[in-house]
């Protein structure tokens, strides 16, 4: 990588030699209407004087808190431009939150999507003197939507002017600063440079040669705050595959139909909804003995895949299912769909050989913000069920003698902003320490089994990794959530919650009334013993020492909103703990 490079090259290579190209396709009135190579230079560039002439200075930090949509990736690109750097914010964030990031990050400007997030940001506007703009992305109330207002504003600002801001920006400035949704305390800002990211990008368009190229298409739907949708929906740019963006999830059925993306990217929770939800389906039709075949021919068919492959007879009744059940649940994927990655959080073995036997092979990967989102992924050439991959290309992973897993190379972050005690920590001679607990084995693939602050030791000194039982246990239609329990305790336990989606499924199928409140269910005992099955099948998945033994169902599912999960979905234990401090003490008494 050259010196001189930066994101920005990207847009404007693109618009010179393929400018005709369709590199987004963008919602408008309930219509995918196509965005250029060229049209979206012209509108990063628009956009990019208007930061200028706002004011705004190489290496200003400008705040970003908006759902999934174009706009997201137009004024990312444009802050780049203007060389400045972009501070992601989840939608979903609380005021305090955001008062922390922009005052942390010293955020020079905003850009905000709805009237709502102006007003969430006016309540802390005094406590945040140095934020001179905040500028919205959609027009209400007669005010005048962001990208218009600053084309407007920049008019007078030469497109010369605009080049040299944005060539001035070499490859180990800082692009962005995302503050990681820490599980305990403050969220870290975490800084990735221009290099950071054009490693990330480069490292994934050279392990997907088939599912990221011109003529491909994308749509994104995980919130683009997190690293993970931020890397792809950039390498998309890079390698000219179409991008669609939609915030909406309750929608996703329908715009994957009118989309027919031939790539998706989606965490574990997506593809355990969408299978989940599928075999509900056929079991209300009263086709669920033809799905659990199916079923169990895709398992079977995907196996045979790793084993020398399958044979004459179940070759046979794998084309039989691909008409009656496969092609449907293709279908609901768009019906175009080669292939899908997954990250964010370990997919069952089970769930990754269904939908590889389905036909949609699910490449898992792992990476974290601080390695610029994957720094190890499976590939369509080199893919093995249960393992998170090899490392991309340019990065290095080794396994601590202790269990740790440590990461090199290009997509490693500089450090954490405004904190030098939790850099020294997780830096040590170009190695991240990631905190997560795992092994390579023999081919270089590497296998997730924990986080080291997670484990629980027992009263009896046995060390758990909670997340074996866990992912397994969230696998399960009826489950939602749940966290395993059993620090200094005789035996392992959990506590579980319903989800809300499944269960008018489960009480239509059990002939209970629609209205049944959920204080009811907790101590249903058709509902225990369907969590029961659940936990049953998890423990075969550890030892006797490690199995669950006891478990409570709550009333409540965990929510960002009550604090016991972060806006990536990730468990904050400590909190959960605190707050069913007195269910966890039943299981011991």
């Amino acid at each position: 990588m050259a010196e001189d490079e930066n994101l920005t090259d990207m847009v404007w290579a693109n618009a010179e030699r393929f400018g005709g190209t369709v590199s987004f396709r963008r919602r408008i009135d309930g219509t995918w209407v196509d965005v250029t190579a060229a049209d979206f230079a012209a509108q990063v560039l628009a956009v990019s004087k208007g930061i200028i002439a706002a004011g705004l200075q190489h290496g200003d930090r400008i705040g970003l808190m908006s759902r999934t949509r174009y706009e997201w990736t137009l004024l990312d690109f444009a802050i780049w431009a203007a060389g400045c750097v972009t501070v992601p914010i989840y939608e979903t964030s609380a005021a305090d939150q955001v008062e922390w990031i922009l005052g942390d990050s010293g955020a020079r400007a905003a850009f905000v999507e709805t009237s709502a997030h102006r007003a969430e940001v006016g309540t802390v506007a005094e406590r945040l003197p140095e934020v001179a703009h905040v500028w919205q992305i959609d027009a209400d109330g007669g005010a005048t939507a962001a990208v218009d207002e600053l084309t407007a504003l920049g008019a007078d600002v030469s497109d010369q002017t605009a080049h040299e801001r944005r060539r001035e920006v070499r490859a180990d400035e800082l692009a962005t600063l995302i503050y990681t949704s820490g599980t305990t305390g403050r969220p870290k800002g975490c800084e990735l440079s221009h290099r950071n990211l054009l490693a990330e990008v480069r490292g994934d368009v050279s392990v997907f040669p088939q599912l990221l190229r011109q003529g491909n298409s994308m749509l994104m739907f995980l919130p683009m705050a997190h690293v993970l949708a931020r890397a792809i929906a950039t390498a998309c740019v890079y390698s000219r595959t179409t991008l669609g963006h939609t915030g909406d999830v309750k929608d996703l059925v329908s715009d994957l139909g009118s989309f027919r993306p031939t790539l998706i990217l989606a965490v574990p929770r997506v593809f355990e909804k969408v299978y989940n939800t599928a075999k509900q389906k056929a079991h209300g039709d009263g086709k669920g003995r033809i799905f659990d075949a199916a079923e169990e021919t895709a398992v079977a068919y995907s196996q045979a895949l790793d084993a020398g492959g399958p044979g004459l007879g179940l070759r046979a009744k794998h084309f039989v299912f691909d008409k009656l059940v496969y092609g449907k649940l293709r279908g609901a994927l768009g019906g175009r769909c080669l292939g899908a990655v997954s990250g964010g959080a370990p997919l069952g073995d089970r769930l990754a050989h269904f939908y590889r036997g389905v036909g949609v092979p699910v490449l898992e990967g792992y990476g974290l913000t601080e390695t610029t989102a994957a720094a190890a992924v499976n590939v369509e050439e080199g893919f093995k069920i249960g393992t998170v991959g090899r490392p991309i290309p340019g990065t290095s992973i080794r396994v601590a003698e202790d269990g740790e897993v440590l990461i090199k190379g290009d997509v490693v972050f500089r450090r954490y902003w405004n904190n030098e005690t939790a850099t020294k920590e997780s830096l040590q001679d170009g190695w991240f320490h990631t905190g997560d607990l795992g092994s390579l084995d023999d081919e270089g693939y590497l296998r997730i089994t924990g986080r080291k602050k997670e484990i629980i030791v027992t009263a009896g000194g046995k060390n758990v990794a909670p997340a074996v039982l866990e992912d397994h246990l969230r696998a399960h239609p009826l489950i939602s959530q749940c966290m395993v329990v059993g620090d200094k305790k005789p035996f392992i336990g959990a506590l579980v919650t319903l989800d809300p989606e499944f269960l008018p499924a489960w009480l239509n199928n059990h002939n209970r009334s629609a209205d049944t409140p959920l204080t009811e269910l907790v101590d249903d005992p058709e509902v225990h013993a369907d969590v029961q099955s659940a936990i049953d099948e998890a423990n075969k998945a550890v030892s006797r020492a490690e199995a669950i033994k006891k478990f409570r169902i709550l009333a409540k599912d965990f929510t960002e909103a009550t604090g016991e999960m972060t806006p990536s979905m990730k468990l904050k234990r400590n909190k959960v703990a605190e707050n069913h401090a007195q269910d966890i003490e039943a299981i011991y008494t």
